[in-house]
């Protein structure tokens, strides 16, 4: 019931959403957190592994289940994370607040050790992000959802870039959805309120 009423008030306040009729959470999403900019390294970490679970599934069941991931995967630390052995996989496994898919478990392990190697190296991970837009939001302004692309040549070379860095789950459409959601690119429609 108060899903349905919350949904009913944020669908008053967006009669053109960018992305049709979804839940309230995905509204509340779209409102605080889709397309707003961050800068923040470990942040943008986060943000990329949830949308490699995504692959395959919707993104209203990895929100559903952030709070889960975060928890099972130590708050998002790249440093615990790289450590992990098959005791931790086994662990992630068996948690029900999770996608539990062997593949994105190990590939997050795997993109801990890549994280922390750019880092090493000397390149913060915020600042290698978002070298790919050229430190500032790429700004569409779509007029229909139909023109929203699901690659580009940004999200190529990201894709490619992460992929000889050593990470995985990280293809050219997990990377432009990320670089929507974390700001890099505002594919807000011309329409949308939030924009």
């Amino acid at each position: 019931m108060l899903e349905a009423m919350a949904k009913k008030v944020l669908l008053e306040r967006h009669p053109t959403v960018c992305w049709g009729d979804v839940s309230g959470l995905m509204l509340a999403y779209h409102d605080e957190e889709w397309g707003k900019p961050v800068r923040d390294g470990r942040a943008l970490w986060e943000k990329l592994m949830l949308d490699g679970f995504q692959a395959g599934l919707s993104w209203e069941i990895i929100l559903n289940k952030r709070e889960g991931f975060a928890r099972a995967f130590e708050g998002w630390q790249p440093e615990r994370i790289a450590v992990y052995g098959e005791e931790d996989v086994a662990r992630l496994l068996a948690d029900p607040g999770i996608v539990r898919n062997r593949l994105k478990v190990r590939g997050v392990i795997r993109n801990a050790l890549a994280y922390l190697r750019l880092q090493e190296a000397g390149s913060p991970f915020s600042d290698y992000l978002w070298a790919f837009t050229g430190g500032e939001p790429i700004d569409r302004m779509p007029s229909a959802r139909a023109d929203l692309p699901a690659t580009s040549p940004e999200s190529d070379a990201m894709s490619r870039a992460l992929q000889s860095a050593g990470f995985t789950f990280v293809g050219s459409t997990i990377c432009y959805a990320f670089m929507q959601a974390v700001g890099m690119v505002n594919d807000h429609l011309a329409s949308c309120p939030v924009r």
